[in-house]
């Protein structure tokens, strides 16, 4: 019951609540985006939800213009303590997460929950996806999630998806209270926010395609 309704109905009521904020939010922090870098405030990139489908996932621009995309050997994002793609206003928002607070639009608009895997690139093929790891897709990708509440980006992406299939299984009221309280805690102690590879792995895109954090 609880996964099936009680869960968006609580995501709808708490995006709702967190609307005003979300504007406020916007209306603050888009022209000091824009001064500290010209350029597109919002960051929009295709990712991986709900039964495989893709979504269109938002939020604040924390990189340069024009960066390019680079992974570490295990293919997640690249994402060191002196990035040099990181804008100046990107580490504050990183560091403190608001660069999500777009995503609460994603939440009204079905595509995410607040709580859930956090959303997966959309490279490979759905099909090619090992079924173990597809468990995470029965899910509805969240804002914050037990892997990044409770890890962030101290684990590698193999590990991330085994918690996130694990949350996946034992979704519960009581196991998204855990998530999000561990999330406050995490965020607030700014904990594990960079990975700290010993190199990046070679530019896997194009210039020109914001990278994020995971």
């Amino acid at each position: 019951m609880y996964a099936r309704f009680i869960k968006r109905l609580l995501d709808l009521l708490i995006s709702l609540i967190a609307l005003p904020f979300v504007l406020l939010a916007v209306l603050i922090l888009a022209p000091v985006i824009f001064i500290n870098d010209p350029g597109p405030v919002f960051y929009v990139a295709p990712r991986r939800g709900k039964n495989g489908r893709t979504f269109k996932m938002i939020k604040f621009r924390s990189m340069y213009v024009h960066s390019p995309d680079l992974r570490n050997a295990d293919g997640s994002t690249f994402n060191g303590t002196a990035d040099p793609r990181v804008t100046k206003v990107g580490r504050l928002l990183r560091k403190t997460s608001l660069d999500e607070v777009p995503q609460f639009l994603n939440v009204l608009a079905g595509h995410m929950s607040l709580i859930g895997p956090r959303p997966t690139l959309t490279g490979r093929p759905y099909e090619s996806i090992p079924l173990a790891e597809r468990v995470r897709f029965t899910v509805r990708p969240g804002i914050t999630g037990y892997a990044q509440a409770f890890y962030r980006n101290s684990i590698t992406q193999q590990e991330k998806f085994q918690y996130d299939a694990y949350y996946a299984e034992h979704l519960t009221f009581g196991m998204d209270c855990r998530v999000l309280w561990q999330t406050v805690k995490t965020v607030l102690g700014q904990k594990n926010i960079y990975v700290a590879p010993a190199a990046p792995a070679a530019e896997q895109q194009p210039a020109g395609q914001e990278t994020e954090k995971v």
